[in-house]
């Protein structure tokens, strides 16, 4: 979901967490206190959807104007189309304050969390290799984990490990805004974790959690013997036939590609964050898409073709986190809406897929800045399902600390 530094969206700083700067991967909107996982209303799967007539692209215009004017967005792309009923993909306002260019539905961006979705698939390819079990110990892998000895891979991949979210240690937000360039290591996010006490016995709760992804790459490249962005590059996104997503190594960002703004600075005040270096986001929230990408992914993740049915029903298991929402295996499921948010400082996704309509959703917008505790990405996500497809409503919790 996000990656917001001090928010956790499922998605965003960060990494739709929070820093949260991943929102659920910082940003995301699954952040916050631990959750009980307790019964939820059962997620809506009615699957209507709207043909995008050009009466309905009017309003679908006049709702993503009103979003962005409200929240102060200063430029978002929509990708949106079901078979049989149409396509709506448009750009609106800009991609660059200094020079003015415009947003344009082909540049790259940053996606936070929708990273973990990338690195729980390849997680899970090795599960159907048989090089690594969903209810191994974390500890069978990795030495050194508060509880590793109790802490499943599953656990892990559904955000109910226990472990302190490294994106909400003071220090981390300390050092990332002192020197956004920084190139931290795993290794070192997983210390700004582990020096804090557990929150709760693994599976008793719902938090979400960069620290988890952090492991889980650790595990795809022991169990892989690649280092994760070659293993994700060559056997997630060839495969998916992605031709604009890639695991970077470095601060690197393929042009064409908008700017991002965020507030997530020492000072508070907006920055331009596009040349930041994420490898503090690294498996939960590093990777660059587009959007028609981001589109052609949500189908992939949400139906698994790159991976057997079986592993794929395992993903797709929610456990409740809210009413008509749950998170599986790194992966939500929204009100019949399936994929992930992401939230990193200066920009924001959506990426999601709705079975019953055979439906794709893909937002990418340039700044991460909360509307009254919002992810703006959340609130253009529900404009245009309200339109669309009235009885799937994408909802996300206000507030999503991936912290």
């Amino acid at each position: 979901m996000a990656t917001r530094v001090k928010r956790a969206a499922i998605g965003a700083v960060a990494i739709g967490m929070a820093v949260v700067p991943l929102g659920a991967g910082a940003g995301n909107a699954w952040g916050g206190a631990p959750t009980a996982a307790v019964v939820a209303a059962p997620v809506q799967e009615d699957g209507e959807f709207a043909q995008l007539t050009p009466a309905v692209a009017r309003q679908l215009d006049e709702a993503v104007r009103k979003v962005m004017a409200e929240a102060n967005v200063p430029g978002v792309m929509v990708s949106l189309s079901a078979p049989g009923k149409g396509e709506y993909v448009k750009a609106f306002g800009i991609a660059d304050k200094a020079t003015g260019a415009p947003m344009a539905t082909d540049l790259h961006t940053r996606i936070g969390s929708v990273t973990k979705t990338f690195t729980v698939t390849a997680l899970l390819q090795l599960v159907d290799q048989g090089k690594v079990g969903l209810d191994d110990p974390i500890a069978k892998y990795i030495d050194g984990v508060p509880n590793g000895d109790r802490i499943t891979i599953r656990q892990l991949a559904e955000m109910r490990s226990g472990l302190f979210n490294y994106s909400a240690d003071p220090g981390f937000d300390k050092a990332l805004f002192t020197d956004p360039d920084r190139v931290f290591t795993p290794q070192e996010l997983l210390a700004y974790a582990f020096k804090h006490p557990v929150l709760f016995e693994p599976g008793a709760q719902f938090y979400y959690c960069n620290t988890n992804l952090i492991l889980l790459g650790l595990v795809v490249e022991q169990q892989s013997g690649q280092d994760l962005d070659d293993y994700i590059n060559e056997k997630v996104v060839a495969p998916a036939k992605l031709k604009n997503t890639l695991f970077p190594t470095g601060a690197e960002f393929p042009e064409p590609h908008a700017h991002g703004y965020t507030n997530q600075t020492l000072s508070g005040k907006v920055e331009d964050s596009t040349d930041w270096n994420p490898s503090w986001g690294w498996a939960a929230g590093a990777m660059i898409s587009d959007l028609d990408d981001l589109k052609s992914w949500a189908k992939t993740m949400a139906t698994g073709t790159l991976l057997t049915p079986a592993t794929q029903a395992q993903r797709l298991k929610v456990v409740p986190v809210m009413p008509g929402a749950g998170y599986g295996l790194g992966i939500f499921n929204t009100h019949g809406w399936i994929g992930h948010n992401g939230s990193l400082p200066g920009y924001e996704t959506v990426s999601v897929y709705l079975p019953q309509a055979r439906a794709t959703l893909a937002i990418v917008l340039n700044t991460d800045i909360l509307l009254d505790g919002q992810e703006p990405s959340t609130l253009f996500a529900g404009a245009i399902t309200k339109i669309v497809t009235p009885q799937n409503v994408y909802t996300l919790p206000a507030h999503i600390a991936t912290k």
